[in-house]
């Protein structure tokens, strides 16, 4: 007898072989039969009408310090995500000296938005070094597993102190200690090294993070640490991507180490053309395990009442008598008279940048010279790939009202909970076509979900089931992929990428990692703030529904949305559960 048989599903097993119909039969935490299976379980899942895929694989998250005081890791794991891997862009908790924990924080909450309250009040800090964050994450059960970088800007930290994010350029000595600091923390399991070479990325204070302007030097020698190690990624944010100095000492690190190297463009002229493809077909050419980073849509920033931003929020009667008002209160006050008109009829950047007025400039420039016609307000069943009527300006238009009036009624509307979709970049044609392009290439990797992060402006941790419902069944605006091309994507291609081969296809032996899902009744819907973070942190999550079962290492752990208490998810280690092989026998 097994202890869990799934029957009759639609089996989607990540390898992108087609689907079939079949039985799977699990045996503590592995999978023992995929087929025909004429033996019972000790528990029996109906899965007819259903698909089962292995659990997704997710490569960017930000969850280093929640997953300190978290087991259950949502929204991830509403999102059937099993493993997720965090200490992306350069950014974490160890290691760390004692005092330096506070700068830690407010770099985390300046480049990826995480209230540093929650930070403060969640984290307990029983590591200084790596290797004793690792065993404090190990020491924690949760509902997925999870895996971590080395993050540079906590090396660089560590070791030049104040000097960490100033102009003062290291010196042998100091390279060698950080580059030590590297490898003892991927030798005692982290998945790899990340980095972060973008102005994007600043702490509270405004000033760019540790590493943003580090020497060719410092990056090689700190990437070359993992030299010689079965395990190892170099994850890096840049916006030089296509530059030849940064490009030279990236493929020499591939070229020299033999280990993979994913890449975060961050410039929007990474987005232009076919700069992005260019490098992934350059290092498919010559056999290097070079994998830009891709999301199945443009990153963006999320405008609402309840969120961080919107057009309003620079004006003065918003700075005057809102911006300190509850939801409930702040909309009350938004339906008097005096608040509208003042709201509507005075000046800042941002409402220029909304109307397009050439005076703001750059600003204006960098919205394509209106704001609102970027703008799509979400409803509780997002479109991400609308078209240009569905803007604010559009749906304006065609009411024959300015397009403030119409930001401001739509604001205002669902209790004040509608939020509005402005896509970062590569949405300049209205359509994906840009990223379907990228997706389809063998050295792109999905990614970019920010699980954990941005929490008061961007809500993209359920990027997979955005790809599934949109790539494979909705999307009207261009060519599909076929949902098992898809489900690779987001299982095998990501968790070999990582050296974890353990997992990511539904074939006896490997982990018993699955979800098991109602694709017709897939979808998400529109993100919404909740206030459940440590301290009553804030953060916009958005929640799926046609999840009917999720099995994280043989337990369910979530079954139809509803997490089930079972908590079997751990610590993924380099070098034990995390082994990198060769591209030519993957």
């Amino acid at each position: 007898m097994h202890d869990l048989v799934i029957r009759g599903g639609t089996i989607v097993d990540g390898s992108g072989a087609e689907r079939f119909k079949g039985d799977i039969a699990i045996d503590g935490d592995r999978i023992s039969v995929v087929g025909r299976i004429t033996t019972s379980g000790r528990r029996e899942i109906d899965a007819a009408g259903l698909i089962v895929t292995p659990g997704w694989v997710d490569i960017h998250t930000h969850y280093d310090g929640q997953a300190t005081w978290d087991p259950v890791m949502a929204p991830s794991s509403w999102h059937g995500v099993t493993t997720a891997i965090m200490g992306n862009c350069g950014v974490g908790f160890a290691p760390v000296r004692p005092g330096q924990e506070g700068f830690l924080i407010e770099l985390m909450e300046g480049v990826e938005d995480i209230p540093g309250s929650a930070l403060h009040e969640g984290i307990d800090w029983k590591w200084e070094s790596f290797p004793e964050y690792l065993d404090a994450l190990e020491a924690k059960p949760r509902a997925i597993d999870v895996g971590t970088h080395v993050p540079h800007a906590s090396v660089r930290a560590y070791v030049l102190g104040d000097r960490c994010n100033t102009d003062y350029e290291p010196n042998a000595e100091e390279i060698a200690e950080m580059s030590r600091l590297v490898r003892e923390g991927v030798e005692a399991g982290a998945l790899g090294f990340s980095t972060s070479r973008t102005l994007l990325h600043k702490d509270l204070k405004g000033v760019h993070m540790p590493g943003t302007f580090a020497g060719s030097d410092e990056m090689l020698a700190l990437g070359l640490s993992m030299k010689g190690l079965r395990h190892g990624v170099f994850e890096m944010v840049s916006d030089h991507l296509g530059d030849d100095d940064e490009w030279m000492w990236v493929k020499g690190f591939a070229q020299e180490t033999g280990l993979p190297v994913t890449l975060v463009a961050t410039s929007a002229g990474a987005y232009e053309g076919d700069k992005m493809y260019n490098i992934a077909e350059e290092s498919r050419r010559h056999g290097m395990d070079i994998r830009p980073q891709i999301a199945g849509r443009p990153t963006g920033i999320l405008h609402g009442l309840t969120s961080s931003f919107h057009v309003f929020m620079a004006s003065p009667t918003w700075k005057a008598k809102l911006a300190d008002l509850g939801l409930e209160e702040r909309l009350a006050a938004m339906q008097t008279p005096e608040i509208r008109a003042g709201l509507l009829s005075e000046d800042s950047p941002l409402i220029r940048a909304a109307i397009g007025d050439a005076a703001t400039g750059d600003l204006a420039a960098a919205f394509g010279g209106s704001l609102l016609w970027r703008i799509f307000p979400l409803g509780d069943r997002p479109d991400y790939e609308p078209d240009r009527e569905g803007s604010v300006a559009g749906l304006a238009q065609a009411a024959g009202v300015p397009p403030l009036t119409m930001m401001y009624d739509l604001l205002t509307r669902d209790g004040g909970r509608e939020l509005f979709y402005q896509p970062l970049g590569g949405y300049q044609t209205y359509n994906f076509d840009f990223f379907r392009k990228n997706m389809q290439h063998p050295n792109v990797l999905f990614g970019l979900s920010d699980g954990g992060a941005h929490c008061g402006v961007i809500a993209d941790a359920g990027m997979p089931t955005f790809i599934l419902t949109h790539w494979a069944r909705d999307r009207v605006k261009g060519d599909q992929f076929p949902l098992e091309f898809l489900v690779r994507k987001l299982t095998s291609d990501t968790a070999r990428a990582y050296g974890l081969n353990d997992r990511g296809r539904l074939a006896p032996g490997l982990l018993a990692d699955l979800n098991i899902i109602d694709f017709e009744r897939l979808r998400l819907h529109r993100p919404e703030a909740i206030h459940d973070l440590p301290a009553g942190g804030r953060r916009l999550v958005q929640r799926a529904e046609g999840y009917r079962f999720t099995i994280k290492s043989g337990e369910v752990t979530f079954e139809d949305g509803e997490h089930t208490g079972a908590l079997p998810g751990g610590l993924v280690r380099g070098g034990r559960e995390a082994v990198i092989l060769p591209m030519a026998a993957e």
